[in-house]
């Protein structure tokens, strides 16, 4: 069971669907999956059959358990913390909304400017709104978005239709400020995938984080000014999955091996952007990370270790994507200043999934936060004043015989659960708010 799927010829993918199959069957009857699996992989590239289907296992049930010590060190503080020093004298202040994977959606184009329109004050009146872009957009055919791989030898393919990218962009007049667009599915469709998704992001004004277009920008971070106050953003993804980006293209997206099963973490190109940060003179850095492990409700030790190593660097914010379910929100107090506390959101889930996915898939966390510059002892200082975590999740009906989705608030439906919708409705709210509860129970007040 050490083979990769990339080392399977066509020929024998039965017998490597048979393999997993039956590695399934032994988890599912001796319950060994139910904590997170040690040396699994998280990269389709270095994914053995043990991998695929201990990922295929975890898909349909969520791994709720932690390792051990992670919760004791992730929930030492909780949001009571945030607050700006006795002695700090603020002179601006900044508003920020950042929320998880924008994943395309079939028929989604329907949706434009009523997907957010619950959402729409905590995400896009703000400063700066931020997501992850999950999937490039192209000009290439499209038949439909695919969420599952096709076999072995074919992980996932995603990507977005014009329209599809319209409706993901923004509600109404307001678009995202900044879209992460380093992930595992950034080079899904090549360089013209990459190259039409950088267009459309600067013809909707939307700043791309995270794939530099000329090798003079690579180690560079991304500097947006409001308010007077310099917020440089920092990227990486685990990944390309499998996809080789062409020599002379190298430069193209931040790429780092942030949770291999076989090296170390790399920090050093993040650490390169937080130097370049410096240089600029930044006053807050906000590292956006696609790492992780999927459909597991907590990080693993290595990330936690990996994120207090970049905060003591320098970093203020980490908001982290991919993993496809939400996990805790960490308040961590930094050694470099006792006065700063810095937030690190290990997994804000997605916002955007697909039809009538499970409840673990379509919660998702908004965060609304404000951070204010001023001045301490003579020193200036940014710091976050205030952090609002906002469950939300994916819902999908429908206006006449046209089928829509929108994000909702999960504390709009709570009052409601008991009295409104069928009992599969009420179950999955309930669902949703069981999952809240074990990632943010110790970390919301």
């Amino acid at each position: 069971m050490g083979r990769s799927p990339r080392e399977i010829s066509q020929t024998s993918a039965l017998a490597f669907e048979s393999e997993v199959r039956a590695a399934l069957k032994s988890a599912e009857i001796s319950g060994d999956w139910g904590y997170p699996l040690a040396g699994a992989a998280t990269d389709s590239e270095e994914m053995t059959v043990a991998d695929w289907a201990y990922w295929l296992y975890k898909y349909a049930r969520p791994i709720e358990r932690a390792e051990e010590n992670v919760p004791e060190v992730l929930f030492l503080h909780n949001r009571s913390v945030v607050r700006l020093p006795d002695e700090f004298k603020a002179e601006a202040a900044v508003t920020m909304g950042a929320a998880g994977d924008l994943i395309p959606v079939d028929g989604m184009e329907s949706s434009k400017d009523i997907l957010f329109e619950r959402v729409a004050d905590p995400l896009f009146d703000v400063d700066i709104s931020f997501a992850n872009l999950e999937a490039p957009v192209t000009e290439q055919a499209i038949e439909k978005s695919i969420i599952a791989g096709q076999g072995p030898k074919n992980p996932a393919i995603m990507r977005n239709s014009p329209a599809q990218f319209s409706t993901l962009a923004g509600h109404r007049e307001k678009n995202f400020t900044a879209l992460n667009f380093a992930n595992n599915h950034t080079f899904d469709m090549g360089i013209e995938g990459l190259e039409t998704t950088q267009k459309l992001l600067t013809q909707n004004g939307i700043i791309p984080i995270g794939t530099p277009r000329n090798p003079e920008e690579y180690g560079r971070a991304v500097v947006i000014t409001k308010e007077g106050i310099k917020i440089g953003f920092i990227s990486a993804t685990f990944g390309l999955n499998g996809h080789q980006l062409p020599v002379n293209e190298a430069h193209r997206i931040y790429t780092a091996k942030l949770t291999s099963k076989h090296v170390a973490t790399d920090l050093g190109l993040l650490n390169m952007q937080i130097e370049d940060c410096k240089k600029q003179r930044c006053d807050f850095i906000v590292a956006s990370m696609h790492w992780g492990y999927e459909f597991e409700f907590f990080p693993r030790s290595r990330q936690v270790e990996a994120a207090h190593n970049l905060v003591e660097e320098g970093v203020d914010l980490i908001l982290g994507h991919h993993p496809h379910v939400i996990q805790p929100l960490e308040y961590y107090r930094t050694k470099r200043d006792p006065n700063r506390i810095a937030l690190i959101a290990y997994s804000l889930g997605g916002l955007t999934f697909w039809w009538d996915a499970a409840p673990h898939l379509v919660l998702g966390l908004i965060l609304n936060m404000q951070l204010v510059k001023g001045s301490i002892v003579g020193a200036s200082r940014t710091y976050l004043e205030r952090i609002e975590p906002i469950p939300v999740f994916q819902d999908g009906f429908h206006q006449g015989d046209t089928r829509l989705l929108r994000i909702e608030k999960l504390e709009d439906h709570l009052s409601r659960c008991g009295d409104v919708g069928s009992d599969d409705r009420r179950k999955h709210i309930r669902q949703m708010k069981k999952y809240a509860d074990l990632v943010l129970t110790n970390s919301i007040i």
